[in-house]
């Protein structure tokens, strides 16, 4: 059994007891595969076992308990052993029945900006990697704009570098949409503290969460 942590040019730790195994992290996400939070393989095979919860492979196919374990594990692939087989970690499950988010403030963070604005440039409308994006306020800094979200957007470099320490109506340039507190509800106010894994990243994406998550300050 090997722990699918992904450390910072790691790829995988070392072999881990099976009790350790039980308590490394699950992502969960609901029926609409949005994550919800963050539980331990524990109570992620216990979700399984009841029905509350599908299991997700890497390919994006869903799996109840007994199709998950008659999937027969991998060289390498993190598994728990029981004496008749191996069955495989679940690093991903989604809820059956649950679609919404658990209520709570949504951290003003880059990443949530981005998440907000959908990865796209408010000016020029064009969704692009995070590499080719940054945040821009709406009324510059230097002329009393606050970092809040009524005032901070998704730009690309290009349009930030035109738009300069103007207004947008100054520059010529239009908004997408006026930005505003998002109404969904920012997750993992914990996750920069535990182990985060490969098959997470299609639905967390961070690079950096310490840099990503940090809470935005004038």
């Amino acid at each position: 059994m090997r722990d699918g942590r992904a450390g910072p040019g790691t790829g995988r730790d070392p072999v881990i007891g099976f009790a350790a195994m039980l308590d490394t992290s699950v992502l969960v996400l609901n029926r609409v595969y949005q994550p919800m939070h963050v539980t331990s393989v524990r109570r992620a095979v216990s979700l399984l076992y009841q029905g509350v919860a599908r299991a997700l492979d890497e390919q994006f196919r869903l799996f109840d308990f007994e199709s998950w374990a008659a999937l027969a594990a991998a060289v390498n692939q993190e598994a728990i052993h029981t004496p008749s087989r191996a069955i495989r970690v679940p690093r991903v499950i989604v809820l059956v029945a649950h679609a919404h988010l658990p209520r709570q403030r949504v951290r003003f963070s880059r990443l949530n900006v981005y998440a907000r604005d959908e990865s796209t440039c408010q000016y020029c409308r064009r969704r692009l990697p995070r590499s080719e994006l940054n945040l821009d306020h709406v009324v510059p800094r230097s002329r009393g704009g606050s970092t809040s979200w009524e005032n901070v957007v998704c730009s690309c470099v290009a349009c930030n570098l035109r738009k300069g320490g103007r207004t947008p109506d100054e520059a010529g340039m239009r908004l997408l949409r006026n930005p505003g507190r998002p109404r969904w509800t920012a997750v993992f106010r914990h996750a920069a503290r535990r182990a985060t894994y490969q098959e997470w990243r299609p639905f967390l994406g961070l690079v950096d969460a310490a840099y990503w998550n940090a809470e935005l300050r004038d």
